[in-house]
């Protein structure tokens, strides 16, 4: 069953859900979560303190997905382009597991600096 959570970067609240998988439920169990967003043009990423092997990756996202970034153990928000991606995509640095979704406006991400406190916890 898919975990319903809240995060909140910088003053931008938005409501999402961890899927139902090895890697959504390894996060889910990791809750709450504090770090510093980074920033890749429309994407917040921070590294996270769970360490696991998704069990599929891809190099292309759906606008509001969120991710696992293996290389760097971070958990990533795709709200929209980056630079990688192209007219059609929304690619990562590399690619990632698919661990969870955002919903609703997503646009107010786009705000968030660098630095800004995230928190991610159950709903």
């Amino acid at each position: 069953m898919p975990t319903p959570i809240t995060i909140t970067a910088g003053d931008v609240v938005v409501a999402a859900e961890l899927n139902d998988t090895i890697g959504g439920q390894a996060v889910a169990a990791a809750l709450p979560i504090d770090a510093s967003a980074s920033t890749w043009g429309e994407e917040i990423y921070f590294a996270i303190d769970v360490d696991f092997q998704p069990e599929a990756t891809q190099a292309a996202v759906e606008l509001g997905d969120l991710g696992y970034w293996p290389p760097g153990s971070a958990f990533c928000m795709f709200f929209g382009q980056t630079p990688m991606s192209t007219v059609d995509e929304i690619r990562p640095a590399s690619p990632v597991g698919v661990i969870g979704r955002m919903t609703g406006d997503l646009e107010p991400l786009k705000a968030v600096p660098s630095g800004a406190s995230v928190t991610i916890q159950k709903a």
